[in-house]
């Protein structure tokens, strides 16, 4: 059941700047992922995001978001499905490379082609590959809502991060505690 909460008339304008808003954004560590689609023709599309996340369980699905500026916008759009690929530390240079551009964002990556026909990354921490199920229209971003027909990961994969503008590799403080950790419901 969805349930509306009050909103006041209208939203406040913002009390910052956007350069204040993306420094405040960068304060939230994130995973780093490469989303790969085929594009027009069956042209191995792929870029870097860290905007990943999950939505629902059940049924299985995630999103991810692109700004309306970026030139792949159009054949993600367009794609039926993606992989989600969340990227091992040992994969900085892949997020470098795919976040560059005017290059072959392929040259010299191991992949292979996941249920759908899209390029799976070799060595990934976890891959998602989704139908694309929805996509929304918000500010200056289009969000995707993929729904997950087959998922993997690499069990003890060192992830990498993205925080305030550097990539980072974690540091484990330890498990969670007994009183938090609980088995998922059934």
């Amino acid at each position: 059941m969805n349930s509306r909460l009050p909103h006041p008339p209208a939203s406040q304008p913002p009390v910052f700047t956007p350069r204040e808003f993306r420094d405040a954004l960068g304060m939230f560590a994130t995973g780093v992922t490469i989303i790969t689609a085929r594009g027009e023709g069956g042209a191995l599309i792929g870029m870097t995001a860290n905007s990943f996340n999950s939505v629902s369980l059940e049924p299985p699905l995630v999103l991810w978001s692109l700004g309306h500026k970026t030139s792949s916008l159009p054949a993600f759009s367009r794609a039926t499905h993606y992989a989600i690929n969340v990227l091992t530390v040992e994969q900085r240079a892949l997020a470098e490379q795919f976040a560059t551009r005017g290059i072959d964002r392929f040259a010299g990556v191991a992949y292979r082609l996941g249920l759908s026909g899209v390029p799976v990354l070799d060595g990934a921490a976890a891959v998602f590959e989704c139908f694309n199920r929805s996509q929304y229209v918000e500010g200056d971003h289009t969000i995707f809502v993929g729904q997950v027909e087959r998922c993997s990961h690499r069990e003890g994969a060192s992830p990498l991060l993205y925080h305030g503008g550097v990539f980072y590799t974690e540091h484990p403080l330890g498990s969670l505690s007994a009183t938090v950790a609980r088995p998922m419901e059934k």
